[in-house]
């Protein structure tokens, strides 16, 4: 295989690599400092009550039916941090089975790499497209689940709402959203009902909730029951305000959106740009392009390229990721 088709696969590779993660990682999303201080802040509750989380004694009760093995496989701390975001997906895959998935996926792609180019960096990159897949999916699923129960939020927090000034308590008014709406909100706000059933205060069920779903727009809804809880109030009129804060946001990010639409465009025309005038001008004159290949200025001018492009998608990927 020549040198050109080589160099041209590799951009291409990290090109799509770098853009994919427009399908991942919204327009908006959680800054990963504010995640890190969520998980250790419900790390420390869960630490400071010495009692298990509904949702631990539930994947406790989910390993004993597996075999000793993979009970091993599934308490590795890397297997159960891949668990957790597994389950805030929405899947009921084992991590050990996902990771074994992977490994199958990258020797398949090793494999198919070598027998159609025969070329070492072309193969690593087929090693390592395979054992991304999996991952990338179950990330893609979990930020896409997350968004649809932001989606409904509002109008589950409504119905808390209406339920509480008729009378019924809180959990009542949990359990009237689990059987009244779709997943995920149905299926996250049913494990809350059944964490309260089982024993723990609604705040405990209700950081819970925050754990599963880990989000600014849950954070808001679990710190106002809590203090709620603790100082008193009108719960009702407290989730009105929430429920229009909540809404109000979303209208912002619509709103910025639209206004953003113009430098995610940006970042695709300007990634593959290049690509496409590179692929041209091979097609049309490729006595053209072995001038570039071969000569060492050349090519640490495709180097050069190619790095700023890398520098140039990660750049514009910052400014039109917004935090609100």
């Amino acid at each position: 295989m020549s040198d050109g088709l080589i160099i041209f696969l590799a951009m291409v590779f990290v090109a799509v690599a770098l853009l994919s993660q427009g399908l991942i990682v919204p327009v908006f999303s959680e800054s990963r400092q504010m995640r890190k201080k969520l998980q250790s802040r419900l790390d420390e509750v869960e630490t400071e009550s010495g009692e298990e989380s509904f949702s631990s004694l539930l994947r406790q009760k989910y390993l004993r039916d597996l075999s000793p093995f993979e009970r091993q496989l599934e308490d590795l701390p890397a297997m159960q941090l891949l668990s957790r975001v597994i389950a805030q997906g929405g899947h009921k895959i084992l991590a050990y089975r996902v990771t074994l998935l992977a490994i199958i996926l990258s020797l398949c792609g090793l494999i198919f790499a070598w027998i159609m180019t025969r070329s070492i960096p072309l193969t690593l990159m087929g090693l390592a497209m395979g054992g991304a897949l999996p991952f990338l999916k179950i990330f893609r699923d979990r930020t896409n689940r997350i968004q649809r129960f932001e989606e409904q939020l509002p109008d589950a927090i409504d119905m808390v709402k209406r339920a509480l000034r008729a009378g019924h308590p809180f959990s009542a008014a949990i359990k009237l959203v689990a059987d009244e709406m779709d997943d995920p909100v149905a299926e996250e706000f049913g494990t809350t009902f059944a964490d309260i059933n089982y024993g723990n205060d609604s705040r405990r069920a209700m950081l819970g909730l925050l754990q599963r779903v880990p989000s600014t727009t849950v954070m808001a809804l679990v710190t106002s029951v809590l203090v709620q809880r603790e100082t008193g109030g009108n719960l009702a009129e407290i989730l009105e305000r929430i429920s229009a804060v909540i809404r109000g946001r979303f209208k912002l990010q619509r709103s910025i959106k639209t206004l953003s639409a113009e430098g995610r465009m940006s970042a695709w025309i300007l990634s593959l740009v290049p690509l496409f005038l590179f692929a041209v001008i091979w097609v049309t004159s490729p006595d053209y392009l072995p001038m570039l290949l071969e000569d060492e200025v050349g090519k640490k001018m495709i180097i050069y390229g190619v790095v700023s492009g890398i520098f140039g998608i990660y750049w514009v990927k910052k400014i039109i990721r917004i935090e609100v």
